[in-house]
């Protein structure tokens, strides 16, 4: 494999039973910082590196992506957010903030409501809550994010994104990018390296169909459930949550305390406007 992660050394870590692929490096408080899909930790290649000064920083592969094992089952957010729970505590982190993209956010949303103690701050980076998007599913919604419902289907997706998996990948990545170039050439064959692993296309599918069935009953059992820590959401300008909600009420609904705002950029806000973000979660995490 390629690694992009300067100065941070790749470990394994067996937590909540599986083997977990990571990337840490650095000193001071704890920080984790989650990916999506369709990547891997190595989407904080831009940002992590520059944060080594002043955290110590740990960038895992979640379940069933990258190079971190693919189970047949546990992609429910609940079991998720213990896998990366258990990493930090072996780790030797009991305490630690967390910035996440996309999936890894719906899993660090459900981290900071079942380990409260140990998550201390919350960023969580283009998305609105899981929930959110199914109950307020209309036409818009569902043209935009046609891939939450298309992948409910089951073993048909795994049949179309494997026949044509590169043209698939790229297909996405220009889809959400607003910045040119974000993603580059060597990046994007990385991306596709660990997406083409055995397991690694079934595992992200299995994340979106938990979503819809055991997270969605999960959240619907406990609506008032708040993150009790302090919250940042991020978003891209040009990316479809922008025009589709207001974010910010969004999580103002699941949250005590939140702030954010836009970033100028699509939905891959760690490739594409990583100066701007690390300014902003700068300020967050020091504060």
């Amino acid at each position: 494999m390629s690694h992009f992660m300067t100065g941070m050394e790749q470990r394994a870590v067996l937590a909540n039973g599986i083997r977990i692929n990571l990337w840490v490096g650095g000193e001071g408080p704890a920080l984790l910082l989650l990916h999506g899909w369709p990547q891997t930790a190595q989407m904080w290649r831009k940002v992590a590196p520059r944060l080594l000064g002043e955290f110590t920083v740990v960038c895992p592969d979640l379940r069933g992506y990258g190079d971190s094992d693919k189970p047949r089952d546990g992609y429910d957010k609940r079991t998720m957010a213990r896998d990366m729970h258990e990493v930090m505590v072996a780790l030797g982190h009991p305490r630690y903030a967390v910035v996440a993209h996309d999936r890894g956010a719906r899993v660090a949303h459900r981290q900071a409501l079942d380990y409260s103690e140990a998550v201390t701050r919350l960023c969580v980076l283009d998305i609105v809550p899981t929930h959110t998007v199914f109950v307020r599913t209309d036409r818009h919604l569902a043209a935009a994010y046609w891939h939450w419902f298309s992948f409910q289907a089951p073993d048909l997706p795994e049949l179309m994104i494997g026949a044509v998996p590169e043209a698939f990948l790229r297909a996405v990545f220009r889809g959400l990018t607003f910045c040119a170039g974000a993603i580059e050439e060597p990046m994007l064959h990385e991306y596709l390296r660990a997406f083409t692993l055995p397991g690694t296309i079934r595992a992200g599918l299995e994340d979106y169909r938990a979503a819809a069935t055991r997270d969605f009953e999960d959240d619907e059992r406990e609506l008032d459930a708040r993150v009790r820590c302090p919250v940042l959401a991020l978003w891209g300008e040009f990316g479809k949550m922008h025009t589709l909600f207001d974010v910010l009420a969004t999580w103002r609904e699941k949250a005590d305390h939140v702030e954010g705002h836009a970033l100028p950029c699509g939905h891959f806000i760690a490739e594409e406007s990583p100066d701007v973000l690390l300014a902003s979660l700068r300020e967050f995490l020091r504060a």
